[in-house]
């Protein structure tokens, strides 16, 4: 009993600190040091299991709770030299978006005639470079959404704020970026040896970080350029299916059996890479490509499950990163300062990303 006491003594001060987050008190410190590893999550009432659903009954940020001030300050001395480097596509790219995404549609309406004008768009907010918000993909055993949130109603999308310190594992490639290929855990840290960065967790010895924000560049947007308009097109429309629904899928084959099935590049679905993503406590993942992870997966899930719906984590589409890994190589720096403003849409899915990063 007195062992007991103490160990929960222990845990309250460490709590109250802001040092070793305890599982189980709840809601969860956002200032701590230290988190419990996705094998120390603690079992939630009436959420999935595995899910990290910590930083209070009302709450529709997730990981971005990492992101206090004191980080965001501690941050900032990432900015050292002062260039900047845009990070987003522009609007009309990719110019047939896939997945059945709407193209990109700019007008320009005129006020007075030689005048005076304005814009006007129609826009899939996930046609280019975009966030994931929370909204956008559940948990398929069991149909929820972060936080027990509903699909649709009054909850407010999550919107990334001020994102602090990014590490860029921005490696060339030696694969085709609209194949099924996945980047391994063992890949990524071949990359991080190569860029002198160690992948583990700060709180295991390692370069990253709590409140970090992950991009991982997979060679998507170089090859996009290298195609000629009809490849990109014909690279897009490929049918594709969500690998629970096999009606569809054998749907789709019976329509054309000779048609090749969506295909990209993206993070292997596997236990070490799902063990990483977690217990680094990224603030944020980021890829260049249409999915984050390899499509179609080999597995009977998808990582977009884990990222946002059990443990709500902002997860960045075909974000331009080239130039990015340009001034990153020139510079030798593989970490630096990075905001992102997403459209304040209240019931949102996703939105553009309009992100710039800062060395």
């Amino acid at each position: 009993m007195a062992a007991t006491i103490s160990r929960r003594l222990g845990q309250a001060t460490g709590f109250l600190r802001g040092g070793n987050q305890s599982s189980e008190q709840l809601p969860w410190n956002p200032d701590a040091t230290r988190f419990p590893t996705r094998k120390e999550l603690p079992k939630i009432p009436g959420a999935p299991e595995g899910a990290a659903w910590v930083w209070g009954k009302d709450d529709q940020i997730g990981r971005l709770n990492l992101l206090t001030p004191k980080r965001v300050k501690a941050a900032s001395a990432e900015i050292k030299t002062g260039e900047v480097v845009p990070l987003n596509l522009p609007l009309n790219t990719p110019e047939t978006p896939a997945f059945g995404r709407e193209k990109f549609v700019h007008k320009i309406k005129v006020l007075v005639d030689n005048v005076c004008y304005d814009d006007q768009y129609e826009l899939n907010t996930q046609s280019g470079t975009q966030w994931d918000g929370f909204r956008h993909f559940a948990h398929m055993p069991t149909q929820t959404f972060y936080n027990g949130h509903p699909p649709l109603g009054r909850a407010r999308h999550c919107r990334p704020r001020h994102p602090p310190r990014l590490l860029g594992l921005l490696q060339s490639h030696n694969y085709d970026p609209y194949k099924s290929h996945g980047i391994s855990f063992a890949d990524l840290q071949k990359c991080g040896q190569a860029q002198g960065i160690d992948i583990r967790p700060e709180a295991q010895g390692g370069d990253i970080k709590v409140g970090d924000i992950l991009f991982i560049r997979s060679g998507f947007v170089e090859q996009y350029h290298k195609l000629t308009p009809e490849e990109r097109t014909a690279g897009a429309l490929r049918p594709m299916h969500l690998e629970s629904d096999d009606t569809d899928a054998s749907k789709a084959a019976e329509q054309d059996p000779h048609s090749p099935e969506l295909e990209w590049a993206g993070l292997k679905q596997e236990e070490a890479i799902i063990d990483w993503l977690h217990d680094c406590y990224f603030a944020g993942v980021v890829g260049d490509a249409p999915s984050f992870e390899v499509w179609p997966t080999a597995q009977p899930y998808y990582l977009h499950e884990y990222i946002l719906s059990l443990w709500g984590m902002p997860l960045g589409e075909m974000w331009d990163l080239e130039r990015l890994t340009k001034k990153a190589r020139e510079l030798k720096r593989w970490s630096f300062f990075v905001t992102s403003a997403p459209a304040n849409t209240p019931g949102g899915v996703s939105s553009h990303a309009n992100a710039t990063a800062i060395f």
